[in-house]
Formats: C-alpha cells, structure tokens, sequence
C-alpha cells in the first residue's frame, strides 16, 4: 500500500525523522532510504555544498525556515533533517557471524538497560570508533534508535549493527557458548581491565545509568570489572566508561603498550 503524508511533511507509517548535519550525510552516504531532506533557508556556509550532494543522489531538498525546525527538534538539529526509512535491527544469529566475516577477534557490546538515548548513541560512536562488532539491547526498558539517539551517535548508528532480544541474559549465554569470555563492567571490583586478557573472543556488558549491572546479569558474567576511581565523583558515564573498555581492548589486540 502506498505509504500516506500527513500535513506540512510529517512521516506517517513507515518512516521517521533524524536530525543534524553527520546524522543526516551518513544516512545518505550508508545507503538508506531518504524521502527527503529539510535545510535551513540560512545556511549558507556549507549548505550549498550540501545540496549539490544531495541532488547529485537524487534526493530532493527543501530550503525551510527556523521555525521548522524548532516545532519539531530540540536544540542541536544543525539546520538540517531528514525523513527516512526506519533503521533495521539485526538478530542475534546475524551479529554473531560478523567477526568471523571479517577474520577478526570478537568483540560485542550488551547493554544492560541503558534508558538515555543521548548515552546509547554515544555508546554506538564508540563501538563504531573502537571497532565493536556489534551491540546488544533488551527490547523493553532500554533506549532504542530514536531520532535522539541517532543524533547522539553523529552518524555511527547508520554503520553499527544493532540487535535488539527479549531477554539480554539469553544474548549472553549465547555469547558463552560461542567461545566468548563475558566481561561486566561495574564498581567495586579489585579486578582492573587492564590486568584481564582482552586479546580473546570478548563481549562488555554494560549496566544502566544509576543502577549498574542487574544482579542477575552480573552473575552470568565471567569477569567483573571496575576502572579505578580517583577523584570525588567515583563514577562515569556509560559511554565514557564504554569508550575506555573497547579501547583497552584495541590497545591489548594491537600489541601496544599502555601509556
């Protein structure tokens, strides 16, 4: 059936803004479907380059004003939007055969109900950054690949595989009985990342903000692991906690010296 617009250009159905410069050009550059793309009417300083990209791929551009875009976005939206199809999750089955495609360590992501949706984009620029394989969310009570989230990601949820479970805790197991040691990151442990082998088919889990891991989560862990803390504030953000793990991770495969 033919997809239906509502008025002014608002996606109905099958379909769904994102917003900000990165979000929107690595939508386009990934290949995703694009119904069309808004623009500030002023800007100009790298708007005209823009549109010339865009027109070069066949998607058509609107030159709208602020107002547009300040009824339908919070503050960050950089001029620019675009109405495209829904990312796709994988499946479980599906992340898991990505290392071995690519010759590689595994290394996966499980996100123990992580709620904002400015950390879990943050959380997918670092996977894409640090070279995760993939990343694991629970269907219910966690940030999913919202407009939000999408920004936050500058562009990374466009490249970084996404699987979405009913029970993380069945992702889990099925990460074990592939060979991969289980590491969950969380306060109060005398282990260090740094003195774990990393160098090994490899899976973080990664607890929510707040709350850390789930009791039960944490006992299906083969490791706990904390980063020691040094300042008043002993505690970190996910995705900066995230970052630290994937690229301890990096540095071990890469046969480098810590710093």
């Amino acid at each position: 059936m033919k997809k239906q617009w509502g008025q002014e250009g608002r996606p109905q159905g099958r379909e769904e803004w994102i917003y900000g410069i990165n979000p929107v050009l690595e939508a386009v550059r990934s290949g995703r479907p694009i119904k069309s793309v808004y623009l500030l009417g002023s800007r100009r300083e790298k708007g005209g380059e823009i549109e010339r990209e865009l027109s070069d791929r066949g998607i058509p551009v609107s030159r709208v004003d602020n107002v547009f875009f300040e009824q339908r976005f919070p503050k960050g939206h950089q001029g620019m939007a675009a109405v495209v199809a829904p990312r796709k999750y994988a499946s479980l089955e599906e992340l898991l055969l990505i290392p071995a495609a690519k010759k590689e360590q595994p290394l996966f992501l499980v996100l123990d109900l992580i709620e904002d949706p400015r950390n879990f984009g943050a959380i997918l620029r670092v996977a894409d950054a640090g070279g995760a394989h993939g990343v694991v969310i629970q269907s219910h009570r966690s940030a999913t690949l919202t407009p939000e989230a999408v920004k936050a990601s500058a562009g990374a949820s466009e490249y970084m595989p996404v699987a979405m479970v009913a029970n993380i805790k069945h992702a889990i197991k099925a990460m074990k009985d592939e060979g991969m040691t289980v590491i969950g990151a969380e306060a109060g442990s005398d282990k260090k990342p740094w003195q774990e082998d990393l160098n090994v088919p490899l899976a973080f889990v990664i607890g929510s903000e707040g709350r850390g891991l789930r009791r039960t989560v944490r006992d299906d862990c083969d490791i706990i692991a904390s980063l020691p803390m040094k300042g008043r504030v002993n505690s970190l953000n996910a995705s900066v906690a995230t970052g630290i793990l994937v690229f301890e991770a990096m540095r071990q495969r890469a046969g480098t010296r810590a710093l």
